[in-house]
């Protein structure tokens, strides 16, 4: 059974997701860079084969850390994830996406990200 958030649960998590998705970023930033170098020059300055592996290794554990406590990731470049809720009898995603420094959207399930709304001030 899929875990559900309050929003309030949701936003109190949000300080660990956000340094969490800062080191995906910076993982993932330097994964692009080494692959690239090695395809274009056989070589990069940040590592070979290792450190490629290590840093998918921290990626994984980052997303899988996220799956464990109920999130749905939806995306890694951005860093799209869902809160699973109930908004008015509905279930919904409280949504998040990379860039942004509170929980502040959500949409419903069967509409995804182009559905996303702003959650009411309180």
């Amino acid at each position: 059974m899929e875990r559900t958030f309050t929003l309030d649960e949701a936003r109190a998590m949000l300080p660990g997701i956000l340094e969490e998705a800062e080191r995906l970023v910076a993982a993932r930033a330097d994964l692009a860079e080494i692959a690239f170098d090695r395809q274009q020059e056989g070589v990069s300055p940040l590592g070979g084969l290792a450190e490629l592996k290590a840093l998918e290794a921290r990626i994984e554990e980052i997303i899988s850390g996220w799956h464990e406590r109920g999130l749905q990731v939806k995306g890694i470049a951005p860093v799209l994830l869902d809160f699973p809720s109930v908004i008015g009898g509905r279930p919904v995603g409280l949504c998040w996406i990379e860039g942004e420094v509170e929980l502040g959207w959500y949409h419903r399930d069967e509409l995804g990200f182009a559905g996303r709304r702003p959650l009411q001030r309180e």
